[in-house]
């Protein structure tokens, strides 16, 4: 069983970002709070990825990749609207790779940070570009902003 233990936080203006990005789509085939089925086209790959909450931080994982066409169908056809558009940047600090989504379309305006963790308890230093926690609101996980867009939300 592959596990994911994620942190995710909210990213201030004054963040590093790089020349470049990968642009994101993606959709989820189900999307409940215990479980997602999720179709994504990254840049020239796509995959299917399935996950199930073990606890707030760790989720079980499996992703496969797919033929970029099959993705571009079940997005279509099969998945939640409205789908999620991002750019994805990479950036590493202090020994981590942090994923950096700015969000757009139906999101846009929503950055959030990811860091991918060996342990739940797993001390990390954390970047002064990175603003309030979120891994714990589930309104910013990616299956939720596909039903309550980011654009809907109360400022």
């Amino acid at each position: 069983m592959k596990l994911e233990i994620e942190r995710k936080f909210l990213v201030k203006d004054n963040w590093p970002q790089p020349v470049s990005g990968m642009h994101c789509i993606q959709g989820y085939i189900s999307a409940d709070k215990h479980q997602v089925v999720r179709v994504r086209i990254m840049d020239d790959k796509a995959w299917l990825t399935i996950k199930a909450l073990k606890t707030q931080l760790t989720r079980i994982e499996y992703e496969y990749e797919i033929p970029v066409d099959d993705a571009k169908i079940l997005l279509e056809n099969l998945c939640i609207k409205p789908l999620i558009e991002k750019i994805r940047f990479i950036i590493c600090a202090f020994d981590n790779k942090w994923e950096i989504d700015e969000f757009l379309g139906e999101n846009s305006g929503l950055i959030v940070a990811e860091v991918e963790l060996e342990e739940e308890d797993q001390l990390i230093k954390l970047p002064d570009w990175l603003g309030d926690e979120v891994s714990h609101e589930p309104k910013y996980f990616n299956s939720n902003l596909a039903t309550n867009p980011y654009k809907n939300w109360e400022k």
